[in-house]
C-alpha cells in the first residue's frame, strides 16, 4: 500500500471517527446537511449520530426549562417594583423543524425573554404597589396568559410563571416608612381627641348630675323651712314653753302690772 493511500485511509478514519453528535435523554436533534437536503424535518431521538464534518446537528432542549429574570416594573401609581420572575418553558418537540426554520435555537432570547419582561411590566402596571406582593399569584396568572397569546403559533408551550420575590427600591421604602408614621401619628391625635371628648363629655355629666343633687338639696331644704315656718304658730309655741319641765311659768294676772313667777318645780304639793 503506497504512502498516499495510507494517509488518505488515516484522514478519513480520523473525519469519520472525530465527527458526531451525541443527543441526551430530553433533548431533541435535527440535521443539517447543506450540501444536500438541507434541514431534516423529523427529529433526531437521543443517542450517538455520525456526521461528515461539513454536516451538523441543531440540538435543543425538550424538557420543561425554567427561566428567571430581573425585571423593574412601574405600578398603577408610578411607583417603581423589583421583580424576580421565574417562566418555565420548551420547545414543542414535533414543531421543532419550524422553530429551527423561524428562530432558531436562541429562541429564549430573541422571542420569549422580551415578551415575558413585556407582560410582566404590563401586567404589574394594573396595580398599586403595596398590592403586589400580596396580589403575585394573581399577577402571575395573568402574565402566563399574555405570554401564552403573545407566543401562540411560535412552537413554543408555557407551563408556569411564577413572581418568586418584590422588593422595592430604597427610596421608596423610605417613602412608605415616612407615610406609615404620618398616618399613625394622625391616628394618634385622633385616638387622644376622642378620649379628650369623652373626658369633657363625663366632666359636664358629673357637674350636671353634681348641679342637680344640690338644686333639689336646696329645694328639699326650702320645702322643709317653708313647713316649719307655718308649723311654729304662737299657740304651738306657748304649748311647747308649758309641756318643758324647764321653763319657767310667768303668769299675768288680768289685774296686775307685776308677773307673779312660780317655777313649776317649786308649786306647794295638793292639800298644804
Amino acid at each position: 500500500m503506497t504512502r498516499p493511500i495510507v494517509t488518505s485511509l488515516v484522514v478519513t478514519f480520523l473525519l469519520t471517527t472525530a465527527c458526531g453528535t451525541t443527543i441526551q435523554p430530553g433533548q431533541r436533534g435535527l440535521f443539517w446537511h447543506p450540501l444536500s437536503q438541507g434541514l431534516s424535518q423529523e427529529p433526531l431521538k437521543d443517542g450517538f449520530y455520525w456526521r461528515a464534518p461539513w454536516n451538523d446537528v441543531y440540538v435543543y432542549d425538550v424538557k420543561w426549562q425554567s427561566h428567571t429574570e430581573n425585571i423593574d416594573a412601574l405600578s398603577a401609581d408610578d411607583l417603581q417594583v423589583l421583580i424576580k420572575a421565574a417562566i418555565i418553558i420548551r420547545p414543542i418537540p414535533e414543531e421543532l423543524y419550524f422553530l429551527n426554520q423561524e428562530v432558531g435555537t436562541d429562541y429564549y432570547v430573541r422571542i420569549v425573554k422580551p415578551q415575558f419582561m413585556a407582560a410582566v411590566r404590563s401586567v404589574v402596571s394594573g396595580y398599586n404597589m403595596v398590592t403586589v406582593p400580596e396580589k403575585s399569584t394573581e399577577i402571575a396568572g395573568k402574565v402566563r396568559a399574555v405570554v401564552i397569546e403573545n407566543l401562540k403559533g411560535r412552537h413554543l408551550e408555557v407551563q408556569n410563571v411564577a413572581l418568586s420575590d418584590v422588593d422595592f427600591p430604597e427610596l421608596v421604602l423610605r417613602a412608605i416608612e415616612l407615610k406609615q408614621a404620618k398616618e399613625q401619628e394622625k391616628e394618634q391625635k385622633e385616638f387622644e381627641l376622642t378620649i379628650a371628648a369623652k373626658d369633657a363629655e363625663i366632666a359636664r355629666t358629673r357637674a350636671k348630675g353634681e348641679g342637680d343633687a344640690i338644686r333639689i338639696r336646696a329645694d328639699g331644704q326650702a320645702q322643709a323651712q317653708e313647713t316649719i315656718t307655718k308649723t311654729l304658730t304662737p299657740a304651738f309655741l306657748q304649748y311647747k314653753l308649758y309641756d318643758s319641765p324647764n321653763s319657767k311659768l310667768v303668769i299675768l294676772p288680768e289685774h296686775m302690772k307685776v308677773p307673779f313667777i312660780i317655777s313649776p318645780g317649786e308649786l306647794p304639793a295638793s292639800g298644804k
